[in-house]
């Protein structure tokens, strides 16, 4: 019979309450049939302790902590979504699922590797959240405008990049070049289609990567404004939750969603190309892949400037959402998969320092947030091809 390991019942109940979980989801999760709820209750309530077999199921695949953390005499200070994420009002923070709850951790665990990785000291040349910064009274063509010129990237580049995917590549590479890193994930969780963590030194952008291209890049933007304006945040696909935010938070979320569309379709350039414009799916189209934004992102702007009626808006983003995105359904290459949801510039980092001897295989494996026999398959793909960015 295994013997029951002495844990600290503290930190088990606060791994579940902060991984979103309730004690019956435990309990389904641990799949053992010795183990009720009345089991996980004592544990938590120190009248009792897991086994060893049980405290790896809770530490590694249940609540995705470090085994060693369990054994601490009181819970580390985390900061809560609700600190994090404070343009979002607390009912849906409680709505967001045990995935991205866990995303949010991890992307919180490579934004500590950047300073491990970088002594500190974000490595870009430029910093555009040192240089730029905006308050909730902006007028948003303003910021748009300033926001490009600091990226000095030109309509015209963005129109000639030939795919969506280009265009993401393009947008991420230019981002981390001012200093914003950016990471990927699949989410499986529609409702969220990416979020930032917002640090004076590190800023961590996540995009979901289930989402066509066109959302992601949408979101890229609309967590770029949430950093320029000094706040972490999370792009919902719905919107409703901005009816219950008030004051500047407000401000701030309806700002965000404006200034993606305005930035990613400039206004001056927009307002030639609907001149007499006989709008029907194919101008729409035309019009999303010239800029590479959704369609829903064009019909928007028609709405705005009074060209579509708020019926047709409706009607054709009802109809379009019952074509959903689907990915290949073909398995990958697990490598390049990670490497293009870490980043070219993270590899770099981490495996530049791997080689000055800076740190060990080991080191280098968390960092990678990988197993050990797995670093050579990584390395392999990343010396020899690249990695996507």
């Amino acid at each position: 019979m295994s013997m029951a390991i002495p844990v600290n019942p503290d930190i088990l109940r606060w791994a579940r309450l902060t991984a979103g979980f309730s004690v019956d989801h435990v309990v389904l999760k641990l799949k053992r049939k010795l183990v009720t709820a009345d089991t996980v209750e004592a544990w938590e309530n120190g009248e009792g302790c897991p086994t060893y077999a049980q405290l790896e199921d809770l530490a590694y695949k249940i609540y995705r902590r470090p085994l060693a953390l369990f054994f601490f005499p009181e819970p580390p200070v985390e900061e809560t979504p609700e600190q994090s994420f404070r343009t979002l009002p607390d009912l849906e923070i409680s709505r967001l699922s045990t995935r991205v709850r866990l995303l949010i951790r991890k992307a919180r665990v490579l934004q500590i590797n950047l300073f491990e990785l970088n002594d500190s000291i974000n490595p870009a040349s430029r910093q555009i959240l040192r240089e730029l910064r905006f308050r909730p009274d902006v007028a948003v063509n303003k910021m748009a405008e300033s926001v490009r010129m600091y990226l000095d990237i030109d309509l015209s580049t963005q129109s000639h990049w030939k795919k969506t995917d280009e265009a993401f590549k393009a947008w991420r590479d230019y981002l981390e070049e001012q200093g914003v890193f950016v990471f990927k994930d699949a989410f499986r969780d529609d409702s969220v289609s990416g979020f930032c963590l917002y640090d004076e030194n590190f800023p961590i952008i996540y995009v979901n990567n289930s989402m066509p291209h066109t959302r992601q890049i949408f979101t890229l933007f609309h967590e770029l404004a949430h950093l320029l304006f000094r706040t972490g945040g999370i792009d919902a696909r719905s919107k409703d939750y901005i009816g219950l935010l008030k004051g500047d938070e407000r401000k701030i979320e309806i700002l965000c969603n404006q200034f993606a569309g305005d930035f990613l379709v400039p206004e001056s350039d927009f307002n030639q190309r609907i001149v007499g414009i006989k709008v029907n799916d194919r101008s729409i189209e035309t019009l999303a892949k010239r800029y590479h934004v959704s369609r829903e992102v064009i019909l928007r702007k028609l709405l705005d400037k009074n060209i579509i009626t708020h019926n047709y808006y409706n009607d054709k983003v009802k109809s379009w959402g019952k074509t959903t995105y689907k990915k290949s359904g073909k398995g990958g290459n697990p490598y390049l998969t990670k490497g293009v949801y870490l980043g070219y510039r993270y590899l770099e980092m981490a495996f530049s320092r791997y080689y000055q001897k800076r740190i060990t295989i080991d080191q280098l494996a968390n960092y990678l947030g990988t197993k050990v026999q797995f670093v050579s398959g990584m390395e392999s793909l990343f010396q020899k091809q690249g990695i996507a960015k």
